[in-house]
């Protein structure tokens, strides 16, 4: 598994973002909310637009599928990397994530199916 499977950029107003990147990209945006908006991109790995209080800094978050997600927190741990959120359901059916940072500081999310 282990590749990527979802993607967010933060925004400080979701529904400003989600008109943006649709007019400029040609993605298609489904429930956009004031939190959250999901984009579909043809024919790659869709994502979203997730609100954030203010800007982390520039980047976009990647997620990656893994099998396990407490093992591989355990190998992050174990490689000198951190966990910075744990196994948490995202909604029911939807799955579970967590997010670590690498050793140099660089955040990543992981996505399993349970």
């Amino acid at each position: 598994m282990n590749r990527p499977v979802h993607w967010e950029i933060p925004s400080t107003n979701v529904r400003k973002s989600s008109e943006f990147y649709t007019a400029l990209f040609g993605w298609r945006a489904s429930g956009v909310s004031d939190s959250y908006a999901m984009l579909a991109v043809d024919g790659v790995v869709g994502g979203g637009i997730v609100r954030v209080e203010r800007m982390p800094g520039p980047g976009v978050d990647v997620y990656f599928g893994v099998d396990d997600i407490p093992a591989t927190l355990e190998r992050v741990t174990g490689l000198g990397g951190t966990p910075v959120v744990p196994k948490s359901e995202i909604a029911p059916g939807m799955g579970f994530w967590a997010a670590f940072l690498d050793p140099c500081g660089c955040r990543i999310g992981i996505w399993s199916a349970t």
